[in-house]
């Protein structure tokens, strides 16, 4: 597909983007438009992943933003997603959207993720900015073919990982730096372990986690050390299915993982299926030598902050003080706490990021770090060891079990 000649992207409708960078790569003139809008396409899979966690109506609570077009293959599906988000035209097939929408940015909702990396291709071949669904792609193989595409064109892509846009993740960052539970020894987190407990909780929530602990450890894993079990056993081939939502090949109903970095920290995944505690155990604590500090994935969902080096309230008397957007101990003071609000913050960081050419706060690196660490689980089973990432082995490591 050929590139086409663009509009400016707007922070705000009567802010144009001036930036010689994505000029000079884009290898065409930028224009200002002062009162023109961002072009949104959106793609919808009915029955295949659908729209995601309300992606397609999240775009429409932003004022800077035109619903140009949105495409789905399944009839009723899109008419259903038309009357929701009132697109000036529909499309059966995303392909064709590109080929006759001059678009700024396309929306790729549904959540089966073996749709991911042809739609990136597509959006990145039509010179589309990217929002997304979570996770990224399901092998590293994609992963890297994806990010390819989009630096061509130095275009950005933000996801749906939210708790990456949250206020309180920033708090919680500050108070790690300015040493309020001291040095930094480990990080642990779990899944849901409900029925997906195990392979599939790891891939479906594990990725929210691993995004708050490469943002609590300050930076990418190292290494990764695991064990996968199903029924007790270790997992074999014969174990392998083939996994729901699109994640393609899947296994174990027990996942340990131990992973370095480069602080010297250790960070711990676990998810055993059917072993759900009430309430939720899905959250990631940052354990230091003065204290700990713990987050709820989500948008503006609270932490806490536990000033105590014993670990051990029982023991020491000390109390779990919240954490909000405002600091420790203070009242949230704001009202967009919602998945719908994680999106809209997360395209207004898309468009900033256009419009400064700056990485989003979760960016295509980010997600690929992100995947990287769930292969690596796989792949440090399959090994029988410790392995280093990045990952040389870059497809599905199940595939490779002898």
């Amino acid at each position: 597909m050929q590139s086409r000649t663009r509009r400016d992207f707007l922070q705000n409708s009567s802010v144009a983007m001036a930036s010689g960078v994505l000029a000079t790569k884009f290898c065409r003139p930028v224009r200002a438009a002062g009162s023109e809008k961002v072009r949104v396409g959106i793609i919808g899979a009915t029955g295949k992943g659908d729209y995601g966690h309300g992606v397609d109506v999240a775009f429409t609570k932003l004022p800077n933003v035109e619903i140009t077009a949105l495409a789905d293959a399944h009839e009723g599906g899109r008419e259903a997603a038309k009357k929701r988000t009132n697109p000036k035209k529909t499309y059966a097939d995303y392909r064709d959207m590109f080929s006759q929408e001059k678009l700024d940015v396309v929306a790729i909702c549904p959540r089966w993720i073996d749709q991911h990396h042809d739609m990136i291709l597509a959006a990145a071949q039509a010179g589309c900015h990217v929002y997304m669904e979570k996770p990224f792609c399901p092998t590293l193989v994609e992963c890297d073919s994806a990010i390819k595409e989009l630096e061509k064109k130095n275009l950005k892509l933000g996801i749906a990982h939210v708790s990456q846009y949250s206020p309180v993740l920033n708090v919680c960052k500050s108070l790690i730096s300015h040493g309020e539970i001291g040095e930094v020894l480990e990080l642990r987190a779990r899944g849901k372990e409900d029925a997906r407990g195990g392979g599939e909780d790891l891939w479906v929530l594990g990725s929210h986690v691993f995004g708050l602990m490469r943002s609590l450890a300050g930076g990418s894993a190292s290494s990764c050390s695991s064990v996968v079990t199903k029924q007790g056993h270790r997992v074999t081939k014969q174990d392998v299915v083939t996994g729901a939502e699109g994640i393609g090949q899947l296994a174990g109903d027990n996942v340990q993982a131990r992973y370095t970095f480069a602080s010297g920290a250790y960070g711990h995944f676990a998810s055993r299926r059917g072993m759900a505690g009430s309430p939720t155990r899905f959250a990631i604590q940052v354990f230091g030598s003065k204290g700990i500090i713990e987050m709820e994935s989500g948008y503006l969902a609270k932490g806490y902050i536990l000033r105590d080096s014993s670990w051990s309230p029982g023991r020491s008397g000390k109390s779990w003080e919240p954490i909000t957007s405002a600091g420790v101990g203070k009242a949230e003071n704001r009202t967009d706490g919602s998945y719908e609000g994680g999106h809209i913050a997360a395209i207004n960081d898309l468009l900033d990021a256009v419009k400064r050419d700056r990485p989003t706060k979760c960016s295509a690196d980010d997600c690929r770090a992100i995947v990287e660490m769930i292969a690596a689980v796989f792949e440090s089973h399959r090994v029988g060891g410790p392995v280093e990432l990045p990952l040389k082995t870059r497809v599905n490591p199940l595939t490779l079990l002898s």
